[in-house]
């Protein structure tokens, strides 16, 4: 089922980190502290991964969504969606 804004805005922090799944491996996690953080899960090379992708609300579901998608754009034409991540980020400094 995917996640709604009113849902999202709804979850309160647990005891342990809660997850959220939107569908396609974005999730939305839930950390006992409060903080929402979005996160997209995927394989590459055999090896699980993760990638972060933002933190709610400063990344509202549907840039959340447009950014998940990009990443598996990458991932599709066989680039990991994180080292290309940190090879912008280390590019700009």
């Amino acid at each position: 089922m995917a996640l709604s804004d009113i849902n999202i805005r709804r979850a309160k922090p647990t005891e342990k980190p809660l997850r959220m799944y939107d569908g396609g491996g974005l999730y939305l996690e839930i950390q006992p502290t409060g903080g929402k953080l979005w996160r997209y899960k995927y394989r590459f090379g055999g090896k699980e991964k993760r990638l972060a992708i933002g933190i709610y609300p400063d990344v509202p579901l549907i840039d959340a969504r447009r950014r998940h998608q990009e990443a598996r754009e990458k991932l599709a034409q066989g680039i990991d969606p994180s080292a290309a991540k940190k090879a912008v980020k280390t590019a700009k400094l």
